[in-house]
């Protein structure tokens, strides 16, 4: 879906919440083969079992990357991604979890530029007991409705 959401449209604290994506085997083995990432951490499960979460856990990247992705429900096409800031992973995620995503909108601020301006979202993932496992700011810059 395509629309135009203005810098002027975002109000603070608005929130969104995605569906959910289950985290398979599959999605950790493509990953490790992309990434070039084979710890043992991702990839040995006999090896898991002698380390304190005793199963393989899904890489970091892996989760940001399916997070982000489950927040790309539409397409602003006044809009574009500049940044993430303060990623962290807060706890694991294992095969067979299921995780979904709340973003709220955080900060608007103007731009550098004239025309633009900067939208923080909030990016919170959880798996399906509710329990954050990764949190980051999306940095969004919008154009403003008055640039045109």
């Amino acid at each position: 879906m395509f629309i135009k959401k203005y810098y002027e449209a975002f109000e603070l604290n608005e929130q969104r919440i995605t569906k959910g994506r289950t985290i398979t085997e599959t999605d950790i083995v493509l990953h490790a083969g992309q990434s070039g990432d084979f710890f043992p951490h991702h990839m040995d499960e006999e090896w898991c079992k002698t380390q304190p979460f005793k199963k393989r856990i899904a890489h970091g990247t892996l989760i940001f990357a399916v997070a982000i992705g489950l927040t790309a429900d539409f397409v602003n096409e006044v809009s574009m991604t500049y940044g993430y800031e303060r990623l962290r992973f807060t706890s694991p995620v294992f095969i067979g979890d299921t995780i979904k995503v709340r973003v709220t909108i955080k900060e608007a601020k103007d731009y550098k530029k004239p025309g633009f301006g900067l939208i923080t979202e909030l990016v919170e993932c959880f798996n399906q007991q509710e329990q954050l496992v990764m949190i980051c700011e999306h940095l969004l810059l919008v154009q403003k409705r008055n640039s045109l």
